[in-house]
C-alpha cells in the first residue's frame, strides 16, 4: 500500500513569526494537512489577527503562544506549554525576522557609513540570536526525542549582495535609502548556523536545513515593483502562497535524506 511521503498528519510544528505575512501562510498549510501548529508570535493576543490565521474552523490544531523568541525564558516556558499540551514538537520553523521598513530614519536606511549600531544589534538579535536560542530550546528536545525537521528561513539577500540600483529611483526622488547591511549579514549567518546543526545533530535524526526565498509581494511601491521584478528571470515577485510547498516538503518525511541544504526559491534571481 502507497503512503503519502509528504504526509504531515499529527506532527507537531512550532513556527516563530507565525502571525507575519509568511508565517500566517506556513501556519496555514500545515494545518490544513493535519499538523498541529503552534504559533509563536509575540501579537498573539490581537484576535483579529488570530482570525486571519485559521478562524474556528481549525482552532483545535492551532496552539497561538506569546512568546519573545530573543528570550530564553519566553521560549522555555512556550515549549513547556506544547509539551504539556501536544508532546515534544517535530519540526520547527525558524521564520521571525526584522527588516528595516521603507519609513526607517535615514541611520537605518541610509548609506552604510550612517548606519547606527542600535539598529544592527536589534536585527542581529531577532534574526540570529532568536535562531540559535529556538535551535538550542526546542532543537535540544527535539534531539534528546531523536527526531525532527528544523527549517531555517533566509533571503536571497543572505547569499548575494542587495541590488542597490533598485532603490536609485528613491534617491533621485532626494530619499538617500540604501538596503540595510544588518539583514544580509543575518541571513547569511543561519547557513552556517544550519550545517553546523545539521553534521551536529545527524546522529539524533534531527534535519536542519536553510530555505532561502526571494521578495514577496506586499503592496510594493510601482518604483520597486519595476526595479525588483526587471531583475527576476520569471518576472515578478514571489506570490506569500509560493513557498508552502518547500515548508511541506520539508517536514514530511519525502526529506527524510536532506539535511545541512540550502533550498533556493526566488524566480531565479541568483541564476544570473
Amino acid at each position: 500500500m502507497a503512503t503519502d511521503l509528504f504526509s504531515v498528519r499529527d506532527k507537531i510544528v512550532v513556527v516563530t513569526g507565525g502571525l507575519g505575512q509568511l508565517g500566517r501562510q506556513f501556519s496555514q498549510a500545515l494545518v490544513e494537512r493535519g499538523a498541529k501548529v503552534s504559533v509563536l508570535d509575540v501579537k498573539v493576543n490581537d484576535r483579529a489577527v488570530q482570525q486571519k490565521l485559521g478562524g474556528e474552523h481549525t482552532e483545535e490544531n492551532l496552539l497561538f503562544l506569546p512568546v519573545d523568541v530573543t528570550q530564553r525564558d519566553s521560549i522555555e516556558d512556550g515549549l513547556d506549554h506544547i509539551i504539556r499540551e501536544w508532546g515534544v514538537p517535530y519540526a520547527l520553523i525558524n521564520n521571525a525576522a526584522l527588516d528595516s521598513p521603507p519609513n526607517s530614519p535615514p541611520e537605518d536606511d541610509g548609506p552604510f557609513e550612517w548606519y547606527s549600531e542600535r539598529s544592527w544589534d536589534e536585527v542581529m538579535r531577532v534574526n540570529v540570536k532568536s535562531v540559535f536560542l529556538c535551535c538550542q530550546i526546542i532543537g535540544g528536545r527535539m534531539a534528546a526525542a531523536g527526531r525532527g525537521s528544523i527549517i531555517n528561513i533566509s533571503s536571497i539577500y543572505g547569499i548575494v549582495s542587495p541590488d542597490q540600483r533598485i532603490y536609485e529611483y528613491r534617491r533621485r526622488g532626494g530619499t538617500s535609502f540604501h538596503k540595510p547591511v544588518a539583514y544580509s549579514a543575518s541571513k547569511s549567518a543561519l547557513l552556517n548556523l544550519t550545517r553546523h546543526l545539521a553534521t551536529y545533530w545527524a546522529s539524533n535524526n534531527v534535519r536542519v536545513n536553510t530555505l532561502t526565498f526571494g521578495g514577496v509581494f506586499n503592496n510594493q511601491d510601482e518604483g520597486f515593483l519595476r526595479g525588483y521584478c526587471e531583475r527576476v528571470p520569471l518576472g515578478r515577485m514571489a506570490r506569500e502562497d509560493e513557498y508552502n510547498g518547500a515548508i511541506i516538503f520539508l517536514v514530511s518525511d519525502a526529506s527524510s535524506y536532506m539535511t545541512g541544504s540550502n533550498m533556493i526559491i526566488d524566480g531565479g534571481w541568483t541564476a544570473w
